[in-house]
């Protein structure tokens, strides 16, 4: 590790995005080039750095720094460079050298400790020498809290946070309460607050840690699926994190009531403990439903009339229960229409979107993800968009930082008086909230999805607890329709839901079974099945064949499988560059996914003339994108997302993405392929389910291939347990409704 201390003489370059900067440190006479990530830097600074020295091919010798400590100038004619830097504002280099020629060697000292004696020298008012004093403290206690910080293994980036929330009130909170951190800084979880809390000398039974526990399990089980908990799980999943007795954790789960940051609700003879913005986000959902669940007093035998008309002029044949879906539309301010592959869902859409079409009314399409909305655009004809899209993310998360915040809102609704949503069962609670508040009552609003398949990835099951609350119109199709019934993927896919045996004997033109055992030889099919035989079974590129895994360890998980796939689909080569990251190695060329919600991130839209079509901000978690460049000087990565939105990540940002040659089940939620690859061979039962499976199978459009063992595939059909998910709308949706 080199370590070197001087000035900042000149940022040669700052990404303000990122935060990555190169300037030019001079150390003991001497000028060394230095990057890394800074969000506080300014030239002038004095500082001690630390790193590692390497030789850039193009730029030369350069210090990566890993560690950057503000410190102050040592000698007098330091002194007087720093001051006549512009470092401390209102001091130029004429004052810089009256200061020094004053004090000498005290002028520091003076300037932090006595600044009104700065008023002896001319030029130097009382208010300005109060003024500079009030920035020398600031500066030192900087200095000092980074210094703090680093020292428990916090980033600069990070601490650089911390004291821009805090300023001058950053050891208070460090010393009182460090799990405010995991409050109110992004970036600091609980274990990170816990850790430092605990060098700190914070006891393990403190009343802070214990609350602040409490509240980073119920964020936990929110990133597992749940809006909610028993109170005697939560009690029990507490104790083992902070390793605290129960009856200490119960009387903080009291405490944190009366403040109003958890509510407990009985459900179904349980106690339940949300987070209290769950419990009204789900409160709210409700009410807002109850108020859009208008009906229409139109009569039946009209809407019929106009219907039979809809259909002869758009050459669209319905079934009785999609002639049903439309009259219910008509209606209803509120209706669900729910239904497996093959079933008529589209038909069903087109013709509401025809007969709303005739009667002149202004209609909104969207979907959770861009690949749904794309489909839905080819599948209708009309443009449909993202819910983020239609809600207009705005990019500021204003202070909910692990949620979006969008421009259409209560107050600014969206125009329109029909409003379609496909793929319902991906829209969790949060999103399913923020869409309800930018409807106004008297807007139709159309949820389409199919109940059998996974649920969302965030919190809550939304479409399922919309049907099941018995509260509102549903519609459920069933009748597979002749076309679709061809098709050995869509009667399958019925097959599995319905727990009925599929006939594996490969006489099929689009669902395969190959039978290995072997783990090795399962990825040596896998690998020549998307490498060279389903492209051209399907007519489509090596990259458009998915490979879905249901698990991410193992030999058969995520992680290994695109360990393999990369090293066949895109290998090494001089023109591609590298970038290794936590999650591994990016190449540029790699088929990448995004792995969380980013609501700020920028992206920019351009033609095939590279002339900017669009800009806006937002990137989601199952977005899957093309690594374009990898700039290893300005440390950033270009990623081409599927819908021709670039995106810049610094360094810093990768952990958001990881290889996509091979996903999760669950993460291929809303999407469709031309071909998907399934390797199934053994695992947790809890996971090898029914469900699963059959949202596997539904993700293909012209051929699904599994590779394994067919008794663990015939176990999965067999096996009809879900995870469960803890969520209280349903039981909300049937108070409100009374």
């Amino acid at each position: 590790m080199e370590v070197r201390k001087g000035y900042v003489e000149h940022i040669v370059f700052r990404n303000k995005d990122n935060g990555y900067t190169v300037f030019q440190l001079v150390s003991e006479g001497e000028e060394l080039t230095c990057v890394g990530t800074f969000l506080m830097l300014a030239e002038g600074d004095f500082v001690q750095v630390n790193g590692t020295l390497k030789t850039h091919p193009l730029y030369g010798e350069q210090l990566s720094v890993q560690q950057l400590i503000p410190t102050m100038p040592e000698d007098e004619g330091a002194v007087e460079r720093y001051l006549g830097s512009g470092a401390i504002k209102g001091i130029k280099a004429a004052l810089a050298s009256r200061i020094v020629r004053r004090f000498k060697g005290d002028t520091i000292r003076i300037m932090e400790e006595e600044p009104e004696r700065l008023s002896e020298i001319k030029g130097i008012s009382e208010r300005k020498a109060r003024e500079i004093g009030e920035q020398m403290e600031e500066k030192k206690e900087l200095r000092q809290v980074m210094i703090f910080l680093t020292r428990y293994g916090i980033s600069m980036s990070l601490a650089a946070k911390i004291y821009q929330k805090y300023g001058q009130r950053t050891y208070q909170v460090l010393k009182e309460n460090p799990y405010r951190l995991a409050d109110d800084i992004s970036g600091v979880g609980f274990r990170t607050a816990d850790e430092i809390a605990e060098r700190i000398g914070i006891h393990s039974d403190s009343d802070y840690r214990i609350r602040s526990g409490l509240l980073y399990v119920l964020l936990q089980i929110s990133m597992e699926g749940h809006t909610c908990l028993p109170r005697e799980l939560l009690l029990e999943r507490a104790a083992e994190l902070l390793r605290v007795e129960e009856p200490a954790i119960e009387v903080q789960m009291m405490n944190l009531c009366m403040d109003r940051k958890l509510v407990i609700k009985e459900i179904a003879g349980k106690n339940m403990v949300y987070y209290s913005r769950y419990f009204y986000m789900e409160r709210n959902t409700a009410c807002m439903l109850h108020d859009l669940n208008l009906e229409c007093s139109m009569e039946e035998a009209l809407i019929e009339k106009k219907l039979q008309k809809v259909e002869t002029d758009s050459r669209i044949s319905l079934d009785k229960m999609q002639r049903r879906a439309v009259v219910e539309a008509v209606k209803n301010g509120l209706l669900i229409i729910t239904g497996g592959p093959g079933t008529g869902k589209t038909t069903t859409i087109n013709a509401i979107i025809r007969y709303f079409e005739t009667e002149e009314m202004e209609i909104l399409l969207a979907a959770p993800t861009g690949r749904a909305a794309k489909r839905m655009t080819e599948a209708t004809g009309y443009e449909a968009v993202t819910i983020h899209r239609l809600l207009e993310l705005s990019g500021d998360p204003s202070g909910e930082r692990e949620h979006a915040s969008f421009e259409r809102n209560e107050e600014n609704p969206l125009e329109a008086d029909v409003i379609i949503i496909d793929e319902m069962s991906m829209v969790d609670i949060f999103l399913m909230h923020s869409l309800l508040r930018a409807v106004s009552v008297g807007t139709r609003l159309i949820l389409v999805g199919d109940i059998n398949q996974l649920p969302s990835v965030g919190p809550g099951c939304v479409l399922k607890d919309l049907i099941y609350g018995g509260a509102y119109h549903v519609v459920m199709l069933e009748k597979i329709f002749r076309q679709a019934s061809e098709s050995d993927i869509i009667v399958n896919a019925h097959k599995i839901n319905r727990g009925e045996p599929v006939i594996l004997d490969n006489k099929s033109k689009d669902f395969f079974f190959l039978k290995r055992q072997d783990p090795n030889l399962i990825l040596r099919v896998v690998l020549s099945l998307v490498q060279d035989k389903l492209p051209r079974y399907v007519n489509a590129r090596p990259f458009d064949i998915q490979v879905l895994t249901p698990m991410r360890k193992g030999a058969l998980g995520v992680e290994h499988l695109n360990e393999v796939l990369q090293r066949y689909l895109n290998p090494p080569s001089e023109d591609k560059r590298e970038k290794e990251t936590a999650r591994g190695l990016l190449r540029e060329g790699d088929k990448v996914m995004q792995i969380k919600n980013n609501y700020q991130i920028e992206w920019e839209a351009r033609n095939r003339y590279q002339i900017l079509m669009e800009k806006g901000t937002g990137i989601f978690n199952g977005d899957m994108g093309i690594v374009k460049n990898i700039d290893l000087s300005a440390e950033t990565v270009d990623v081409l997302f599927d819908d021709y939105r670039m995106v810049t990540y610094g360094f810093g940002q990768l952990e958001e993405l990881e290889l996509a040659y091979a996903v999760t089940i669950h993460k291929s939620q809303g999407s469709e392929y031309p071909a998907v690859v399934i390797p199934l061979l053994s695992g947790p039962r809890m996971l090898l389910n029914r469900n699963l499976l059959y949202t596997a199978v539904t993700r293909a459009r012209s051929c699904v291939t599994l590779v394994g063992s067919d008794q663990t595939f015939e176990m999965m059909i067999q096996n009809a347990s879900e995870q469960e998910r803890y969520s209280g709308l349903r039981e909300q949706i049937r108070e409100v409704e009374g």
